[in-house]
């Protein structure tokens, strides 16, 4: 039996949490990099304008910035997980990690979110 099974079992989901997170992230990031394909389709069949190049430039930038933060946030997890999978072996007591880390992805979502938001917006307002 391993010692403090659960501890590490609770660990490891926590760790595939964090992962599946990322690769919603990732997968996030990759629509909205194609999303203007789909704008390109629905112009020409409603009004026949093609969505500016501003607008495109934006969509994959966010698009890209949203497949990035993905990637960090997988490489965050395994940290994380070795960390604290090392922490749990341990016989002394040690610190908490913090929260830093976590905070500051989240603002990057917050940010990216709100980003995605004003173009969105503009980009249907822009159409009607």
């Amino acid at each position: 039996m391993i010692e403090r099974y659960s501890d590490h079992a609770a660990n490891e989901r926590t760790f595939l949490a964090w992962v599946r997170t990322a690769i919603a992230i990732m997968a996030f990031g990759f629509l909205v990099e194609k999303f203007d394909l789909f704008l390109q389709i629905a112009d020409k069949s409603f009004a026949g304008r093609a969505p500016t190049v501003g607008g495109q430039v934006v969509g994959n930038v966010a698009g890209l910035l949203l497949i990035a933060l993905g990637g960090a946030t997988m490489v965050l997890a395994i940290i994380r997980f070795r960390r604290t999978a090392r922490d749990i072996d341990s016989t002394e007591k040690r610190p908490g990690t913090g929260e830093r880390m976590d905070v500051a992805l989240m603002g990057l979502l917050i940010v990216l979110g709100g980003a995605l938001f004003v173009y969105l917006s503009y980009t249907l307002i822009s159409h009607f």
